[in-house]
């Protein structure tokens, strides 16, 4: 085999991994287009929803309107026919505008048919009856046959009774042959009902449902009406043709029982992406081929021994030893920038190599920690309710054991373990972003400074501790609270790492991140901060200690001398404030632990109240309990029975509604903040303070995902953090009762 044959194999060989990077990139470049095309899909249909939404919006605002012009509130169906008639001729997107008495007869419409029609079977009627808001239902229209969308409105006396249903059929078809149009044609708009009626259908030649047809039982209705569905669907039919559907997420028209569906042949929508890959596929191979041309003319030169370093890095690449270079000296001309290229390809690789093995492993770390907060967090919601059980329980063991010494004492053992306990499950919370937060709008340099001897009385004499703290930091929204644990968990930390003695400092100063500046999980969070760093001359840690410091129950202290919980408390308090966290250590070099929290630029919110005293008296008002837990729930009763009060309980908040709407004093409402059945505390608030103004409200929750927002009404949320005692109990319940009334 001559030297030119063996120079061009081996070049060959060598073009094998960048050519493969370069065609594995087309291939990644083609999949993108096709997945933007199916974002567009999934876009156009939420499109078609907002429209739609806007157009439910649109006909409400002139339901308003028409219920208080006087030409409808008249018994003659002629001059009411006329009226609505007029009306319907400035609105042509409605087949038809009518009114519909209470017993569910027709009365007047626009059409002016003057036809018999009972509509008592209609749902959309059956919810008006009952409801004070627009009420929509996809149908077939009665007197015109067509897919309509019935917007009903209520309209009622200022006694609160039904006077007439005001109805507008809002024309589906046109408002699909608008949107088709829009679209330029290229997509299949299907409006189903939840049934699977076929409201309008597309007109491809693909499609064989027709009009009113049910698609019931099929794959696409199952992927319309899924609550948590795929983003796509594809779908077959009788001859071969593939479409893929995307469905609309709005949940009004969801709820409306209307489905939203945008689809495209499969073929078209990969089309395009399929010609870009052939192009950019055949501008890589005619590259090649000149390269290979270039090579085959430089190989009549004599190239003997470089082309034989060639050949070994070749080789050695081709085993997949991407830490293969040619050494130097590199000849002149074009073997030499072949070497160098070659050099710089493998350089390139191996540094992508272990970039996607960092990446993999970081990765794999933040799914890691991911996991364990959501079970950490589940296991101590639920748990808080068996500690106030206990807790509570233990102490009326306390009270009527009083007079036995032994088992006075064992009582108290078990308060003192379940209180232990909510220390662990608050630590647990704490990591898992769930802890019930009281953020403010804070100088966090200012709150350092008062907190310094707190922060310096752990360390002892041995330890130096120093603070530098920037004067003109950023605000931040934080919990001061949570901010003085999480510091003072850093100070024992470093305090336990320096047994001999050291220097601690504290520092406080504004940040700027980009993207190359990750968090201990290895994400980047650009933005502005105010960054606060402990930083020790401890003893340090190693590189695999360190990517586990936040993980909880792992420490390397003696067993009994450490729950492992500090530092993942610290992390979860950090990222349920917005912020991140960052560690710098290594071996006899100390640590560095920075926290960063989010920069305002409002101006601090003073606290212009003073702090209430609170009283921890007994009273005999009325208090409402709203509690899911039975166990909870009988517990908070015998203890407000114990405290005096006058007790009523509900399990759910829209039971507690029923109680609130009976006559009947109620002073005060204390309620759970997640409860199951969809309503929530703060919005059990809000419907009671509606019902009865004045209603002073206690919450309590094991945990909370959000702060806890009042409603307009009662000011400042009160929350009574599970578990708790009965002294707890009873002052923040006389501090919620005495605070007087907005």
């Amino acid at each position: 085999m001559s030297l030119r044959t063996r120079l061009l194999i081996l070049v060959i060989a060598a073009m094998l991994v960048p050519a493969s990077l370069v065609g594995l990139r087309f291939v990644q470049n083609r999949s993108s287009e096709i997945n933007a095309a199916l974002a567009n899909l999934a876009a156009s249909a939420d499109d078609i929803a907002s429209d739609l939404g806007e157009k439910i919006q649109g006909t409400a605002q002139l339901h308003y309107g028409l219920a208080r012009a006087r030409d409808l509130d008249t018994r003659d169906k002629a001059a009411c026919s006329a009226f609505l008639s007029d009306v319907r001729e400035e609105y042509p997107q409605f087949t038809g505008i009518l009114t519909i008495d209470p017993d569910g007869s027709l009365f007047c419409d626009s059409l002016r048919t003057n036809r018999t029609l009972d509509l008592r079977d209609r749902a959309y009627f059956k919810q008006a009856l009952v409801s004070r808001s627009v009420v929509v239902e996809p149908v077939f229209g009665r007197l015109t046959g067509i897919s309509v969308l019935q917007i009903a409105y209520p309209v009622r006396s200022e006694a609160g009774a039904l006077k007439l249903v005001l109805l507008a059929s809002f024309n589906l078809r046109k408002f699909a042959e608008f949107h088709h149009k829009r679209l330029l044609a290229e997509k299949d708009i299907l409006l189903i009902d939840a049934k699977g009626t076929v409201l309008v259908a597309p007109s491809t030649a693909g499609w064989t449902a027709p009009l009113g047809a049910s698609i019931a039982g099929s794959d696409l209705l199952r992927f319309a009406t899924a609550p948590d569905q795929d983003a796509y669907q594809e779908v077959t039919d009788r001859d071969g043709r593939t479409q893929v559907w995307a469905v609309a997420h709005s949940p009004s028209i969801r709820d409306a029982g209307l489905y939203i569906l945008v689809g495209r042949s499969k073929d078209g929508l990969v089309a395009a992406a399929n010609r870009r890959l052939y192009e950019d596929m055949a501008i890589l191979a005619v590259a090649l081929l000149l390269l290979l041309a270039g090579v085959w003319i430089l190989a009549t030169v004599s190239v003997g021994r470089q082309v034989g370093r060639l050949a070994n890095m070749a080789k050695r690449l081709g085993l997949g030893d991407l830490s293969a270079r040619i050494p130097p000296p590199h000849p002149r001309g074009e073997l030499g920038g072949l070497m160098t290229l070659l050099n710089g390809t493998a350089e390139s690789l191996e540094q992508q190599r272990a970039a996607i093995a960092d990446l993999n492993q970081k990765l794999s770390q933040s799914q890691k920690m991911e996991a364990m907060g959501q079970l950490t967090g589940g296991v101590a919601h639920d748990f808080n309710n068996l500690l106030t059980v206990i807790l509570g329980n233990s102490e009326h063991l306390a009270d009527r054991l009083a007079g036995n010494t032994e088992l006075h004492r064992i009582a108290g053992d078990i308060a003192t373990a379940a209180e232990r306990g909510s220390d662990l499950t608050r630590s647990l919370l704490a990591f898992a972003r769930k802890q019930p937060l009281r953020p403010r709008d804070i100088d966090i340099s200012e709150n350092i400074q008062e907190m310094e001897a707190l922060l310096r009385r752990p360390l002892g004499e041995h330890i130096e501790c120093a603070f530098v703290l920037e004067p003109d930091v950023g605000l931040t929204s934080v919990d001061p609270g949570q901010l003085t644990t999480a510091l003072l968990n850093l100070v024992l930390n470093a305090r336990d790492v320096m047994p001999l003695g050291g220097r601690l400092t504290i520092e406080a100063r504004n940040a700027s991140l980009g993207e190359s500046d990750l968090d201990v999980n290895g994400e980047p969070r650009p933005g502005d901060y105010v960054m606060v760093a402990v930083t020790d001359t401890g003893s340090g840690m190693t590189a695999e200690v360190a990517s586990r410091a936040f993980e909880p129950f792992f420490t390397t202290k003696e067993v009994g001398k450490g729950t492992g919980l500090g530092l993942s408390m610290v992390y979860g308090f950090a990222r349920q404030s917005g912020g991140l966290v960052q560690m710098q250590s290594a071996p006899r070099q100390g640590s560095t632990v920075r926290l960063y929290f989010p920069r305002l630029a409002t101006p601090l919110n003073e606290d212009l109240s003073p702090a209430e005293g609170i009283v921890t008296r007994e009273g005999n008002e009325t208090i409402l309990v709203v509690e899911d837990n039975d166990m909870v729930r009988t517990y908070v009763e015998s203890e407000l029975k114990t405290l005096g009060y006058r007790v009523i309980t509900a399990a759910s908040g829209p039971e507690a509604l029923d109680l609130l709407r009976q006559p009947g004093d109620i002073d005060l409402l204390f309620t759970d903040v997640v409860m199951p059945g969809g309503m929530f505390g703060p919005e059990l608030a809000r419907q009671a303070i509606q019902l009865r103004p004045g209603l002073k409200v206690l919450f309590t929750s094991g945990y909370s995902q959000n702060p806890v927002k009042a409603p307009d009404g009662i000011g400042d949320a009160r929350i009574l953090t599970k578990p708790f005692r009965r002294r707890d109990l009873a002052a923040m319940l006389r501090s919620a009762l005495s605070k007087p009334s907005r």
